[in-house]
């Protein structure tokens, strides 16, 4: 919800702050850069910290730079504070999907880290909609001090009741070099950069989009659907993810590109809009679980070092995708979002196509 918040808010956003909506939109990228700044430095540098202890440490960051957001009276300080949120978020995300698959046997391991990242679609289904509307019915800045409420009581609740698990033993320790150079790694990493670029270049700008289209009213509704279909993917991929990895993730990527098709050819009609968000949701909710579960498998015991890149290279793409984005729309206009998303998606197909071995590995008959 804090990452994506700006999303659902981005006209009001930037009125407020008097800037543009594609300037606005960097306080998605600048959240990035900060995962991108944090994620490897910090988690090679508490590699043998406990676990919950990186936990809390983030959630005290969200809640700190939430408010800042909340009361921030410039543009510059918006942007600082967006930044360091986005370093602790590196913290979180590097330590995610290898503390939830400590929770279980390996043979659950796909379901695991699944459910831990059920958190993305459900705050797409409800957190970015609901952000949206309490901005509609109050105030933009109201969003951030509800995030940060949001954290405190995670907070509290994680010190209760989230079990602790230690960091790992100097010998144990891999670097990120070294992890990138583990088979099946790079391909992942690259994959994930990709499809994520492609991902938030059309999510990071969705009301821009659709304001055009006459669909300005329906922000809202459109991000609602995309979070419940979403969660549908999200459920679907738990079932069939340590079964099915490599056909889920070949999925999520045609189903991505045909929605962005049909979006770039039919976007005059609402319906086709709707079907097609629809589509886009499906096939991004789950994705996050599959090139976790993939890095996982590949890695082995070099999963914390991995996963730091993992969240460098996803964080390069939310970045990247809000940049583009931002020069798309100014350059081109917003009907040109869709076709850039597309070209963007060809390669990730390519990738994991020819990922069979280590990456995306062919079912074991």
């Amino acid at each position: 919800m804090l990452e994506m918040m700006p999303a659902g808010i981005l006209p009001a956003m930037s009125s407020g702050l008097g800037v543009s909506e594609a300037a606005a939109g960097q306080t998605v990228t600048v959240y990035a850069i900060g995962s991108l700044a944090g994620a490897i430095p910090i988690i090679g540098a508490t590699m043998g910290w406990p676990r919950r202890r990186l936990l809390v440490m983030a959630l005290c960051g969200y809640v700190v730079t939430s408010l800042v957001v909340a009361v921030s009276p410039v543009f510059a300080l918006t942007l600082v504070a967006r930044f360091v949120a986005g370093v602790f978020a590196g913290v979180l995300w590097g330590i995610l999907a290898g503390y939830a698959s400590r929770l279980v046997s390996p043979e659950q391991r796909g379901r695991a880290v699944t459910i831990a990242l059920a958190g993305t679609p459900i705050a797409l289904a409800l957190g970015t909609p609901a952000g949206a509307l309490l901005a509609a019915a109050f105030d933009w800045r109201s969003t951030f001090v509800v995030m940060a409420v949001a954290a405190a009581g995670i907070l509290v609740w994680v010190l209760a009741i989230v079990p602790d698990f230690p960091g790992q033993e100097k010998h144990e320790r891999t670097s990120p070099l070294k992890a990138i150079r583990v088979p099946g790694i790079l391909p992942i990493v690259l994959s994930a950069v990709v499809f994520i670029t492609a991902h938030y270049l059309l999510y990071t700008y969705i009301a821009s989009f659709l304001i055009p289209l006459g669909m300005g009213g329906s922000v809202s509704a459109v991000l609602l659907v995309f979070g419940a279909f979403a969660l549908a993917g999200l459920w679907g991929t738990g079932i069939l993810i340590d079964r099915h990895l490599r056909v889920l993730m070949l999925t999520a990527v045609l189903l991505f590109a045909a929605a962005v098709l049909v979006m770039g050819f039919v976007s005059g009609s609402p319906v086709a809009v709707f079907v097609s968000v629809a589509a886009w949701g499906f096939a991004f909710g789950g994705s996050g679980s599959v090139q976790q579960t993939a890095l996982t498998n590949a890695a082995g015991s070099a999963v914390d070092a991995a996963q730091s890149v993992l969240v460098t290279g996803w964080n390069i793409g939310i970045a990247g995708g809000g940049a583009l984005g931002g020069a798309v729309l100014g350059s081109a206009g917003a009907g040109a979002l869709p076709w850039t998303t597309f070209a963007l998606l060809i390669p990730v197909l390519a990738i994991v196509t020819g990922a069979r071995r280590h990456a995306f590995p062919r079912p074991v008959v």
